[in-house]
């Protein structure tokens, strides 16, 4: 297959905003949408619900891959997120509105595994670390536009934020336009393949590299997701408006465009596991500097701490999925990888239940953070353990 064209790759990385962009659009308004929308009491909830839709329908991502193909789950994927995003905002009451914000993250999981497939399907070895660092980086980058234009729409009127949704429309077709869809031969997952094929990837157990992958994965969104659910409400409290808590957590994405920027850099200096060690202890910091926090400079270096822990751990489990997948089995580990990230987006609603104050919740935070930066041996190991059998098992594959 030829290289992609430089407007394939833009189209590629600006779908990856969408990932980001499902809850974050509505946070600097939380306070004033969620009583709109007849949910006043669970406010944190629109933010997660989509998470959990990832979760629960993120299998769906993988069996649609496998039976239309990647470029044809990415479309379905955008058509449906537009719709059901920009939807929510003329619901009322938390069946209808809690419904549509679930459906939306099971439109997230296609969009989010048929993306990251493409892209595993377009670039090969170090172009492809260097594209998902990029892919990270689009994230974060996202998370700066949409969190900033959000909350200057939320400043004129609850349902304006809504409208950013629409984003995924223009994506569709700038994905029709430049995007070439992939060759049998080149997507991993397409129809041509046999449906024994389909049964013999879907028996193949998932490794313990993949496993210590996903639970990582899961814990980076909970410590990112807790700051990115509990600072609005803590903000709120000392009076600070919906638009300077868009400027604040734009501040945050964009301090993890600059971190993902390093990743590859990081990786090849001190290896996988030590740049997630030093994501957690960034995240341990961050944490540590909310719940101390009197004066806006300590508020300022939670969030630079913050986006490093994001942008070091999120782009690099991305490429260590990939990796460490067989390319059959990349739909189907990539889906995986989406509800891991999406059920710690949606667990860390339940830090902001707790019982205290927002000092608490996060000092409980990095605590968490800490003892998952304690363990760089045991997680060195089972990757590196994984090598081996990975290799054996991919000439058995091929046999």
């Amino acid at each position: 297959m030829n290289p992609p064209s430089r407007a394939t790759a833009f189209t590629l990385l600006a779908v990856a905003c969408l990932t980001i962009m499902v809850g974050c659009v509505i946070v600097p308004g939380l306070p004033a949408i969620a009583p709109q929308l007849g949910v006043e009491r669970f406010a944190s909830a629109l933010v997660t619900v989509p998470s959990l839709g990832v979760v629960v329908l993120g299998p769906l991502a993988g069996w649609l891959t496998a039976r239309t193909g990647l470029y044809r789950t990415l479309c379905i994927g955008l058509f449906s997120y537009g719709l059901l995003g920009v939807g929510g905002a003329w619901l009322h009451g938390p069946v209808a509105v809690f419904a549509d914000r679930f459906l939306l993250g099971g439109a997230t999981a296609l969009v989010m595994t048929s993306g990251t497939g493409l892209i595993s399907v377009f670039y090969d070895g170090h172009a492809r670390l260097a594209m998902i660092a990029k892919q990270g980086m689009s994230i974060e980058l996202g998370g700066v536009v949409f969190l900033f234009a959000g909350g200057l729409l939320a400043a004129h009127g609850w349902r304006w934020p809504f409208a950013l949704y629409l984003f995924a429309w223009l994506m569709l077709a700038l994905v029709l336009a430049v995007v070439p869809a992939p060759s049998p031969v080149a997507g991993s997952t397409h129809p041509a393949h046999h449906a024994g094929d389909h049964a013999r990837d879907a028996r193949t157990p998932v490794s313990n590299a993949l496993r210590t992958i996903y639970v990582v994965a899961i814990f980076s969104m909970v410590s990112f997701f807790t700051g990115v659910i509990v600072l609005p409400m803590r903000f709120h409290e000392l009076g600070i408006g919906e638009a300077q808590t868009g400027y604040f957590l734009s501040f945050v994405s964009l301090v993890a465009v600059g971190a993902a920027a390093s990743m590859p850099r990081a990786t090849a200096r001190i290896g996988e596991s030590g740049v997630l060690v030093g994501a957690f202890v960034f995240y341990a910091a961050a944490h540590l500097c909310f719940a101390l926090a009197d004066s806006v400079p300590v508020f300022v270096v939670g969030g630079v701490c913050m986006g490093c822990g994001f942008g070091l751990s999120v782009p690099l489990v991305n490429h260590m999925t990939v990796e460490k997948s067989h390319p059959r089995q990349r739909g189907r580990n990539l889906a995986y990888l989406s509800m891991a990230i999406f059920f710690g987006q949606f667990a860390s609603s339940f830090m902001a239940y707790m019982p205290g104050n927002a000092a608490r919740i996060f000092s409980v935070a990095a605590v968490m953070a800490l003892v998952l930066a304690c363990v760089p041996a045991a997680m060195r190991r089972t990757l590196a353990s994984d090598a081996t059998t990975r290799a054996l098992a991919e000439t058995t594959h091929v046999a």
